[in-house]
């Protein structure tokens, strides 16, 4: 079902879908995201509670980070666990997405004035099971091989320019102004580099985004949504090196994707992206200020005619090919 607000779907799905699915039904399997409230749809469809009930997690809200931690509704959290409570199977995209959720479900409930029951965490473990995130490897090839990602991609291989691609969504969990600070640094230091800054926009600009563009005109690509997929991966194909400074990060999709049109990874050691990049990749940094000198490094390698992007490898483990495969596995297990 399209959904405006994501909020609002965590809060009320569970009445709209009960009123979907056909009293007179022979289905076995019921397949959800953690965005459904599950035990609500059981109490208020019953009938379902004889087929097999899989939960999948693309993110979760015990981990989910806030500005201020009174914003934090508990309810998002506890929907969450009472719907891992009454599934079959749990699974999550990622070993980090799986581990934040189940240590962190004592102290959210915890946060009750009483009443508080220990210990779902092990009532909930036996039933997970990590399948990453699929990418659709095959659709992304398809795209670079149209003339729109051509076109994005032709004369750029000459430039001596390190092109650094920003591919997310412009929101405080990405942490811009972390990115925004060290391409200020680079660009005072005299540093050779053009960026793109991808990735959607939802409510009010941030600021930073604004500074970025005044500040760095000279040295951007691209700014802005690209709801194109043949030229958004032509992007990806053109530029040297995607970097994330994320504090929030079940996954990242969009990194991966942009490794896989040759895109040097320059991630945090931190979130999903140590389970991800951790031991397999070298740009990987802990503080803001080696990201600054793993960027800076580029810059001279790709100046000097000596940056290897062959790590396409990476992304190819995430194939959905292969996610469909254990897929089955699971519904048929």
């Amino acid at each position: 079902m399209k959904a405006k607000k994501w909020h609002w779907r965590a809060r009320a799905s569970a009445l709209y879908v009960s009123t979907q699915i056909p009293h007179d039904h022979s289905f076995e399997i019921l397949f959800c995201t953690s965005v459904l409230p599950l035990a609500e749809l059981l109490g208020l469809r019953p009938d379902l509670i004889r087929l097999k009930k899989l939960v999948y997690f693309h993110e979760n809200q015990l981990e989910f980070p806030v500005r201020i931690t009174k914003e934090r509704d508990f309810q998002y959290g506890y929907n969450e666990i009472l719907t891992c409570i009454v599934a079959d199977k749990v699974l999550f995209n990622s070993y980090y997405n799986q581990d934040s959720f189940l240590s962190h479900i004592n102290g959210h409930l915890n946060l009750q004035p009483d009443y508080r029951l220990k210990d779902l965490d092990q009532t909930i473990r036996p039933k997970c099971t990590v399948i990453y995130y699929p990418l659709d490897l095959y659709t992304i090839d398809y795209h670079l091989s149209s003339r729109d990602a051509i076109c994005s991609s032709a004369g750029e291989e000459t430039s001596d320019e390190l092109h650094i691609v920003w591919p997310h969504r412009w929101e405080f969990d990405k942490n811009p102004e972390a990115f925004y600070k060290c391409l200020c640094k680079m660009d005072e230091s005299g540093h050779m580099f053009k960026v793109s800054i991808l990735g959607e926009t939802f409510g009010k600009k941030m600021e930073v985004f604004n500074d970025l563009h005044e500040r760095l005109t000279t040295k951007l690509v691209n700014l802005g949504y690209v709801s194109s997929p043949a030229k958004y991966y032509g992007i990806l194909k053109t530029a040297d090196v995607v970097v994330s400074t994320a504090i929030h990060e079940f996954f990242g999709v969009a990194v991966l994707e942009a490794v896989y049109c040759g895109c040097v990874p320059v991630v945090p050691n931190r979130l999903a992206y140590t389970e991800l990049y951790g031991g397999r990749v070298e740009e990987i940094y802990e503080t803001e200020e080696e990201l600054y000198d793993i960027l800076v490094n580029l810059c001279k390698r790709k100046k000097n005619d000596d940056l290897n992007k062959d790590y396409r490898y990476l992304a190819l483990p995430y194939d959905a090919k292969k996610w469909f495969d254990k897929m089955y596995e699971v519904f048929n297990s």
